[in-house]
């Protein structure tokens, strides 16, 4: 009976040790401090980056774990580009800057998210194509279809700007008839 009474007594402490670190935020913290406290990849979206009324909305970059795969992480991507929440923002108070997390991380994984993204060039969403323009522009320099398509990538003259979404797709789809051979 003695030799139990240390085993339950830790088992006692770590019991309330976890239930203390799971447990609710104190008064005295915001949302947004408990959330940035809680996972520093979650970012605030500016005012400026949204439509309609939705602001200081916290967003992570959160991937499923069980996407491996650059094609499945590519899918998923994709899946979040139409999303106007999915944003972060840089650049300090001073000079604010809004990125968007989906078309930088479908430009990071490159080739295997082109097919992908044109793809999403038939929507008719004006944001979400206005990112899957920009992040076309940005897959289409991986160097491994840069060397494939020697050194001719998806040159927009006008990003991030859904004015130009109609001729930047023109620009999208000249390239794609050069090249859709090469990515196979």
């Amino acid at each position: 009976m003695k030799q139990r009474a240390p085993w339950l007594l830790w088992a006692g402490a770590m019991g309330v040790i976890l239930a203390g670190c799971a447990g609710q935020p104190t008064a005295s913290q915001t949302p947004d401090t408990t959330a940035q406290a809680v996972s520093p990849s979650m970012a605030q979206v500016s005012p400026g980056a949204q439509s309609g009324n939705v602001t200081n909305r916290q967003v992570t970059d959160w991937v499923p774990p069980l996407l491996t795969s650059p094609e499945e992480k590519a899918a998923y991507y994709v899946s979040r580009l139409a999303d106007r929440r999915f944003v972060s923002q840089y650049g300090g108070q001073d000079n604010p800057r809004v990125w968007y997390i989906a078309a930088e991380r479908l430009g990071e994984i490159g080739l295997p998210a082109v097919p992908l993204l044109f793809a999403r060039l038939n929507t008719t969403d004006d944001y979400e194509l206005m990112l899957a323009l920009y992040a076309l522009q940005l897959a289409t320099q991986d160097p491994l279809l840069m060397a494939r398509t020697r050194g001719d990538y998806i040159q927009l003259p006008t990003v991030l700007d859904s004015a130009a979404n109609a001729g930047n797709v023109s620009i999208a789809n000249e390239w794609w008839q050069r090249h859709s051979a090469k990515l196979n």
